[in-house]
This record gives C-alpha cells, structure tokens and sequence, in this order.
C-alpha cells in the first residue's frame, strides 16, 4: 500500500485497520494462546479484495508466453505444450515471490490439470508431474468444473446435484403455507440463477446431452409449479445471456473480456447487415463464447 499514491489520511487509516488482529483455536475444549496475525486478507471485507489485487500486482511470469490469470485469491497459470519444460521454473518463481512477500505457497493445495484434445488423447505423452503438485483429471474454476478434456458434464451433473436439493427446500415451504407465487419468484432467484451461473463461459462446450439434462431438470421444475410453462426454455437463456454479455462487451472497452475481440473491420462496405464493426476469423471455434457471437451477429 505504501506504494502507492494514496492520501496519508487513507495509508493510515488502513494501517490502522490491519493491524491488531490475534488468531487462537480451541480444540477439545482446550484453548489455545493468543497469536499475532501478521499477514492475512480479511475475508468478508470492503477492503478484502482490493488488498489482494494491490498484493498480487507484482506477481508476474518468468516467460512472455505463458499467460497469468488472477481473481480474486485464485490464481492460474496458462502454460501452452511449447513451453512445458518451464512450469518448474515458474512454480519456482511464485515460492520465491511469495517469500519476499511473506508468504508461503503451499504445493499440496496446488493442482495441475493438462488439457487433451480427445481425438489426439492416445498419442500424447503427458509430462512428468510436479515436485508436491498432484494432477487432476477436473478442476473447479472460479465455480466451473472443467475437465481434461473440456468437458462440461461433470459441470452439469454438479449444478443438477446441488439444485435438486433446493427443490427439496422449496417443497418444506410449500408444506409451510408458501403460496406458488413466492414460490416461483424463490426458484428463478436462487435455482434458475444457480442452473445459468457464468452459462456464457460453459454453454458453448456442453453437448446436445448435457443440455438435454438441464431441459429435463427445469420440467421437475414446471411439474412441481416452481417454474412456469411460458417461462424460457435453458436455450433461451443461455442465447439471452450470451447476447446481453456481448453488448456490453462491445460497448465497454474496459471490459474484462474486450481485448479478446479482433481488431474493427477497416472496409467501407457491408455486403450484409452485422451487428457489429469486428474482423470474422475464417478458422472460428464455436465452443468459444466470443467466436460465436461474434458469427452469430454477422448476419
């Protein structure tokens, strides 16, 4: 913080507000002593997650070519098979970064996870695992569970999993006297919302399966008067978000995601009406949510 241009009035206050913190644990009825806490984000706090992204802005790569991504205290390294013969030297380098910065990685809570084309799977050798660093075959990423090889089935299953206990809720409120009108409004909020939670990233890697599984989830929903006949099918609003994330990508260019656009078509001429002013890329992945919207809104 201290390098930063901030008023004194603010360094101090926030200098005040970390420090004074003690930690103990109690354990079998047994109290422990009072411990000073000399490096911590505060969880639940204002201030929380501005002090992590001003701890980590100086966390950076060994090389250009791999790619770090930070949110919030999840950190990810984007490592191309190119460059494989560097992910030791850049765990090296966050060790040694955490150190100067007193902290300390711990490998055992690190996972590693190699992405495989499936159709290539048998022909790729996989390379050696990590000094304390075990290898997954999926990973929850910021609260999507991707596979190794880009699948969002298990995805599917979890949000499946953790909705249908939610409707086992919304029945003890029927039974308590809720009428069906809060009731709806209760499942659009926290079932339909949990059901299309960053649908956006994901929906363009599910297959006609998957989607046939959420379908076949929000009908329980409508046979039990949760979720209304005329309301949206999952397609729609998976296609609905999608379109309202894009518009605000496209008009903000300080967008999180604005950068990933290609750069404005230079022609003068449309020979069809579009929807935006962006460069189509002959070799586009559908899965990609930019990529498709990006073709979806071409015509």
């Amino acid at each position: 913080m201290a390098l930063l241009n901030l008023p004194d009035i603010v360094f101090n206050w926030l200098v005040d507000y970390f420090r004074g913190h003690e930690h103990c644990t109690r354990y079998n009825g047994v109290m422990s002593a009072m411990l000073p806490i000399t490096a911590s984000i505060v969880q639940d706090s204002a201030v929380g997650p501005a002090s992590y992204v001003v701890n980590a802005a100086d966390l950076t790569t060994v090389s250009s070519t791999i790619h770090l991504v930070k949110y919030a205290d999840d950190t990810y390294f984007i490592i191309p098979a190119s460059n494989i013969g560097m992910r030791a030297d850049e765990l090296d380098h966050i060790e040694q970064w955490s150190a100067v910065n007193n902290l300390k990685l711990n490998r055992r809570k690190s996972t590693e996870i190699v992405f495989v084309d499936s159709r290539r799977r048998r022909s790729v050798v996989l390379p050696s695992p990590l000094s304390g660093v075990s290898r997954v075959s999926s990973m929850k990423m910021l609260g999507i569970t991707v596979t190794e090889t880009l699948s969002m089935a298990e995805h599917v299953k979890a949000i499946i999993h953790n909705c249908a206990s939610s409707l086992y809720a919304l029945r003890v409120l029927r039974s308590l006297g809720l009428n069906d009108a809060t009731l709806q409004t209760v499942y659009r909020v926290v079932v339909v919302t949990r059901l299309t939670y960053a649908m956006s990233a994901w929906w363009g890697f599910t297959t006609a399966d998957d989607r046939q599984r959420i379908e076949r989830f929000l009908r329980r929903g409508t046979r039990s008067g949760f979720y209304r006949p005329d309301w949206p099918s999952v397609e729609t609003l998976a296609e609905d978000a999608a379109d309202v994330l894009f518009r605000r990508v496209l008009r903000n260019g300080n967008h999180l995601l604005y950068t990933l656009l290609p750069d404005k078509d230079s022609h003068g001429y449309n020979l069809r009406h579009r929807r935006h002013d962006r460069i189509l890329a002959s070799d586009h992945d559908q899965r990609n949510f930019i990529d498709r919207q990006l073709h979806k809104h071409s015509y």
